[in-house]
């Protein structure tokens, strides 16, 4: 395996450590040893058994944390096939390969993975009377929970690995392969759907750079699921299917009450365009200054990205709003044509004002704007499209109230005593709203499910 891994061209940058090259060097040290004679190889079989383990665990690990099964290695390889992103793949992304010299070089490495996919591990198991890279090849994963984490990214590596699992030759190795990439991409986008961004850590690698990480669990929502407000989903809709249809499209603001579906219908918008190719990066309003740094990170992607601010608003002392005007319109630098900023508020007016910001007047006493009222009032001039979403009326909430019932309580309730309940409960939680009637119907589903 060593002498395989050493051979890649186009697909080695996996890091030095890489579950492939730890195993690769384990396989090289036992073959050494072999060669010295048994006496050499059994002082240091407890050794090379132990970072057998070790790797073996960590093979463990990652099948839990994506939820893959059957044959782990074999998972683990196209993991790696897919999240690689070099040369070729980047390419790939892009548009269809043409012919030329970088095939060459990706041929041979497919060759080397179709090798490493049927890896023998049976000399290493019994030279060290093992036999755990075996069990990986069989592996039954205890239980597949319908909440499982990364539950799209198991989906799609197993299909794949499966796929590239039963090609005979290099070439149709190479046009399944080719195929993943031109419909998911490369790399954590092809995988995942929703994004956040920190800064790198002093162990890590571009120490303060802007890293951009998956949210694994994120939720499952549509649009159906967000009951009622039918004119702001349809106004979200149309401007969010002309972004991803490569039209021009505008940065939308969401606001209104609180507890109405704003976020929801963000979030129900990324799931129902992921298939298109759009993906979700969730900004805290601290991190407006980070803005240029991640849209330089995804402005060259084939990928349609919506940056995301939730509740966003400013006091006075606050300027980093700044920094999202500049982003939005404004700045020496073109927004990308694949990014827009989709945000919710429950403010219209996104930064604070106060009496004493009208306190301008003329001769006459005529009010009129003030420089500082423009100040405050241009950036939410900046986003194109604004959808108000209001608290819904009594009528409304109750029908929000059936609709939840309907699709989520196990036993069905008469609607005067489930609606005599909703309205005491909305007395108590902070009045009609989607969330209220969310709270009231997951507790109803909750004493049912316990008695």
């Amino acid at each position: 395996m060593y002498h395989l891994c050493s051979h890649l061209i186009v697909y080695e940058n996996f890091g030095e450590n890489c579950i492939l090259y730890r195993i690769a060097g384990i396989l090289e040290d036992f073959d050494l040893l072999a060669e010295s004679g048994t006496d050499a190889l059994e002082r240091n079989e407890d050794k090379l058994v132990l970072r057998a383990y070790r790797e073996v665990k960590r093979l463990l690990d990652l099948a839990t944390d994506y939820g893959f099964d059957g044959n782990l290695w074999q998972n683990y390889l196209t993991w790696l096939l897919v999240t690689n992103e070099n040369s070729f793949t980047l390419t790939a992304e892009k548009s269809q390969p043409q012919d030329g010299s970088i095939n060459v070089f990706v041929h041979n490495d497919l060759a080397i993975f179709m090798k490493l996919f049927h890896y023998d591990f049976l000399p290493l198991e019994a030279g060290l009377g093992i036999d755990c890279f075996t069990t990986l090849t069989h592996y039954k994963a205890i239980e597949k929970h319908e909440r499982m984490y990364n539950r799209q990214v198991s989906e799609q590596v197993r299909r794949l690995s499966e796929k590239l699992a039963l090609c005979q030759t290099v070439d149709a190795f190479f046009t399944v392969l080719r195929a993943f990439y031109e419909t998911h991409g490369v790399g954590i986008f092809a995988v995942n759907r929703a994004f956040r961004c920190r800064r790198a850590l002093p162990a890590e690698e571009n120490e303060g750079s802007i890293v951009l990480y998956p949210v694994n669990n994120t939720d499952d929502v549509i649009l159906s699921d967000l009951v009622g407000y039918e004119s702001q989903k349809e106004k979200l809709v149309r401007n969010t299917k002309a972004f991803v249809n490569g039209l021009p499209a505008n940065n939308c603001l969401l606001y209104g009450d609180s507890g109405t579906g704003k976020s929801t219908a963000i979030k129900a918008i990324c799931n129902e365009f992921y298939d298109k190719g759009l993906r979700l990066i969730e900004l805290y309003k601290h991190q407006c200054r980070d803005l240029s740094a991640v849209i330089s990170q995804i402005k060259n992607r084939n990928y349609y990205f919506i940056i995301y601010m939730d509740d966003l608003s400013f006091e006075e002392f606050e300027t980093e709003y700044k920094y999202l005007k500049a982003v939005i319109e404004g700045g020496v630098e073109r927004r990308p044509d694949n990014v827009l900023i989709y945000a919710t508020s429950n403010r219209r007016h996104l930064i604070r004002e106060n009496w004493s910001d009208r306190a301008d007047m003329d001769a006459s006493d005529d009010l009129h704007r003030s420089d500082t009222m423009q100040e405050k009032l241009s950036l939410f001039n900046r986003f194109g499209v604004t959808i108000q979403f209001g608290r819904p009326n009594k009528t409304s909430f109750n029908e929000i109230v059936l609709a939840l019932a309907k699709r989520q309580l196990a036993h069905p309730i008469p609607n005067e005593a489930l609606l005599s309940g909703a309205n005491r409960w909305e007395i108590a939680h902070g009045g009609t709203s989607g969330r209220t009637a969310q709270q009231y119907i997951d507790y109803l589903a909750g004493e049912m499910a316990s008695e």
